[in-house]
């Protein structure tokens, strides 16, 4: 290797095709980011729309079905600690 070479130590970039691929990235993106917001105001809408139609609207809705949770945790607890008492009627006719 002579003093006269031009020696460089990585590669050669050169700037307009970088700048045309940035510029491309970032129009992309926009669009994308457009194409989002323009589903999730539809999306938005369309089960608002559903809601307002509702005859029970969602919250009523999960406080009646918390009301019959509570109900049937309530009746199984008491089950489990005072046990069920047999049925005289149900056993007779079993051993028949």
């Amino acid at each position: 290797m002579s003093n006269g070479e031009n020696r460089r130590n990585g590669p050669e970039f050169r700037t307009a095709p970088l700048v045309t691929s940035a510029a491309m990235v970032g129009a992309g993106t926009l669009i994308a980011l457009t194409g989002l917001a323009i589903g999730f105001q539809h999306l938005l809408s369309a089960t608002r729309r559903w809601v307002n139609e509702m005859e029970v609207p969602p919250r009523e809705l999960a406080r009646l079905k918390w009301t019959q949770a509570r109900a049937a945790m309530a009746a199984g607890t008491s089950a489990w600690q005072n046990g069920t008492q047999p049925d005289p009627s149900r056993r007779a006719s079993a051993m028949r």
